[in-house]
């Protein structure tokens, strides 16, 4: 399951949505996430469902990566369904009953939106890191925050840190892999009992790898410095972001979408 968690890794290509430049993605799947908590009934999710297809066939993706960033939530997804179908009350007659357990049909619906949302939420944003490099996202989150330098904000710095963590993380997820294989080879059980006790066996795990993190970051920070690395102040790039056709076109079909969104609201 850990080699599961996509979100972070980047698959190089050539694609239309491999070209856009990454103001436009980060733009896009802001509106993206937004427009999720938007919509309100499945005529909406239809809309949504088609876009997210086609931008997973335009990307050339592998849908075996996006069914695999989807496997590590699949535990979320019950449980939140289970919270809203028996937390949710109606009107009217329960569907189903069971002493206290009563199912009504406004819980199942909004059980359907959350498992919906947050399928979509986790395709969305794993979406934006497997076509987008670290470099370029970087470079678009910078470029976004740039604006907000009048006020004190350090734009560069927190658009380093940003992507640096999006890109450790299927790092850290390898070298957890590593460390549950070393243990387990020593004895280590992770696999049996119930998931309160596979989650207690998992603490082991936490020392060596918050020592394997720092170590990580030390040799990050001790790599840019030996590269004369000051911040953001005086640097140039090899490759300027500039917007072109493609990136017009890209918001005016996201915005469309989000306009369908609304549409569907009021009729």
């Amino acid at each position: 399951m850990i080699k599961d968690i996509t979100i972070g890794q980047y698959i190089p290509g050539d694609s239309f949505i491999h070209k856009l430049d990454p103001r436009v993605k980060i733009l896009m799947s802001i509106i993206y996430i937004i427009n999720l908590f938007l919509v309100n009934n499945f005529k909406g999710y239809v809309f949504v469902t088609i876009f997210t297809i086609v931008a997973i066939i335009i990307s050339k993706v592998p849908f075996k990566y996006i069914y695999k960033g989807l496997k590590p939530i699949f535990i979320l997804l019950i449980i939140t369904a289970l919270l809203n179908v028996f937390m949710t009350g109606g009107e009217g007659d329960p569907i189903f009953q069971w002493k206290f357990l009563k199912v009504y049909k406004e819980g199942l619906i909004l059980a359907g939106f959350m498992i919906i949302r947050l399928v979509f939420l986790i395709v969305g944003t794993s979406l934006l890191t497997l076509t987008t490099s670290p470099i370029q996202l970087t470079d678009g989150l910078e470029k976004l925050l740039n604006p907000f330098r009048k006020i004190g904000l350090p734009s560069h710095e927190l658009a380093m840190m940003m992507t640096i963590a999006l890109r450790f993380i299927p790092t850290l997820m390898d070298e957890t892999d590593k460390i549950m294989k070393a243990q387990m080879a020593r004895g280590a059980d992770f696999e049996s009992g119930n998931i309160f006790s596979r989650a207690r066996n998992l603490i082991p795990l936490l020392v060596p790898l918050f020592i394997s993190s720092f170590r990580r970051a030390d040799e990050l920070a001790m790599a840019m410095e030996a590269r004369c690395y000051r911040g953001g102040d005086g640097r140039t790039r090899m490759n300027i972001l500039k917007m072109e056709n493609r990136d017009f076109m890209a918001v005016v079909i996201t915005m469309c979408l989000v306009v369908l969104s609304i549409w569907t609201r009021t009729f």
